[in-house]
This record gives C-alpha cells, sequence and structure tokens, in this order.
C-alpha cells in the first residue's frame, strides 16, 4: 500500500514566503520547515524576519531570512536568487503573502490610499512571481501560491482599496496559471481569515466582531497556525492536478 503521508513532504525544496514576520505569513514558514523545505523568510521588517529564521532553526528547520519590501522589483529578483540558492538555483515555492490593510469609507478613501495597497498586494505579487519565473522548478514541484481574500471574492465594507487589490490578485492567479502551464508550474490562491495582526481592529471592536462571527459558519476566528496546512497541500504532490484555484481557508465563511 502506498505511503499517502509522504505527499506531503517537502524535503529538498525551497520556498520563499513574504510578509513572514508574524501572523499568517510566519506560520507558513514554520509548516514549510517542519515539512522539511528550506524557507527563506521575508518581511520589510528585516530584523523580524531573522527572529522568526532563528527560531525555525532552532526547531531543527533549515531556515534564513531577508529584508524585502515587495514593491522594490530589485530586491525580489535578490530574495529570489537567495531562496534558490539552497537548492542549486531552483526554486520550488513561493508565496506571496505580504499585506497591509488601510480601512475608511469609500467617501473619506484617498488616492494614495488605494495606490498604496495596490503597490504592496498586487504589484508586490507582480514583482516577486515575476522575479521567480526563471528559476522555478518545471519538473512539476514548481508554485506560485498568493494570499488573496474574502474581501477580493465577495467585497467588504469599509475596505474598497484592500478588495480591489484582492480581488486584482484573483486575476493575476488565473492568468497566471494559464500561462506557466506550459512550464509544470502551478498557480493557486488562498482566501485566508485568521487572528492575526490585521484583522484585530474587527476582533476587538464588540459590534465588528459580532456581525464577523455571524458570517463565519464556524462561529470563530482561526489560529494561523490552522491556516499553513493549506498552504502545504498546495504546494506538495498531493495538489500536482491543482491549477488555477481559489481556496477560502475561512470556517466556511465564502462558500
Amino acid at each position: 500500500m502506498a505511503d499517502h503521508t509522504r505527499l506531503f513532504d517537502l524535503t529538498g525544496r525551497s520556498a520563499l514566503v513574504t510578509g513572514a514576520a508574524g501572523g499568517i505569513g510566519s506560520a507558513v514558514a514554520e509548516a514549510y520547515a517542519a515539512a522539511g523545505a528550506t524557507v527563506l523568510v521575508t518581511d520589510v521588517d528585516g530584523d523580524a524576519a531573522a527572529s522568526v529564521a532563528q527560531r525555525l532553526r532552532a526547531a531543527g528547520g533549515k531556515a534564513d531570512s531577508a529584508a524585502l519590501d515587495v514593491r522594490d522589483r530589485t530586491a525580489a529578483d535578490a530574495a529570489v536568487a537567495q531562496a534558490a540558492a539552497h537548492t542549486d538555483g531552483t526554486l520550488h515555492i513561493l508565496v506571496n503573502n505580504a499585506g497591509v490593510t488601510a480601512p475608511a469609507m469609500f467617501a473619506d478613501l484617498e488616492a494614495d490610499s488605494v495606490r498604496r495597497l495596490l503597490d504592496i498586494h498586487l504589484m508586490g505579487a507582480f514583482h516577486c512571481a515575476q522575479a521567480a519565473v526563471s528559476a522555478l522548478a518545471t519538473d512539476g514541484t514548481g508554485r506560485i501560491i498568493n494570499v488573496t481574500s474574502s474581501a477580493g471574492i465577495t467585497g467588504t465594507l469599509g475596505q474598497v482599496n484592500y478588495s480591489a487589490a484582492k480581488a486584482g490578485i484573483i486575476g493575476l492567479t488565473k492568468s497566471l496559471a494559464r500561462e506557466l502551464a506550459r512550464k509544470n508550474v502551478l498557480v493557486n490562491a488562498l482566501a485566508p481569515l485568521a487572528a492575526t495582526s490585521m484583522t484585530e481592529t474587527i476582533r476587538t471592536d464588540e459590534k465588528f466582531a459580532k456581525t464577523m462571527l455571524a458570517r463565519i459558519p464556524l462561529r470563530r476566528w482561526a489560529e494561523p497556525a490552522e491556516i499553513a496546512g493549506a498552504f502545504v497541500f498546495l504546494a506538495s504532490d498531493a495538489a500536482s492536478f491543482i491549477t488555477g484555484q481559489v481556496l477560502p481557508v475561512d470556517g466556511g465563511m465564502v462558500m
């Protein structure tokens, strides 16, 4: 009988995770390291990224770190080269997770806020994906996993800037999946919902929290570690015939 648990083994593969200094990003980096991958932990806060990488090494994983502002294409090129150097110049997994929020009702929304979120979320994913394309494995193990949100699928009150950026990532994912299929590279997106610093404002406001929980069939927020397994799945051989998809990991909020 085949050992299907090995489907999730990432030993010998390299991964680059953006926005990995905390929240979902650090949980994903930890899960990849636990699955055997060599992980480059990146974040605009280089010191925080280095702390996460040190923690992964202390736990027996393989990891290093780099400061990365995903708006900087030159920095993205350098990060891809650093991650790929761990596996003879080949990158296996890119996770575009870096992001911020700046809530405001549409009438009060400033153009600069829209540009900033588009630059970080959408253009950041574009820069890192384009930097990675020539280094990604073409043997079926090459993966790009983008992070979107339910906001990009259904929209959300007071976050036109964030929703637009996350919807753009869905379009990027689907189009890129079609293009890179010829290279045997899989491109998918996850739409997670977890208790992180980005959702703290909603979770700690009694009115917002009650409304939000009412929309989640499981009636709770996930911890970041609960989300990380879906990233391992999409990076693994278990997802070898999945591309161009958006997987909500949100307790059933988006069905």
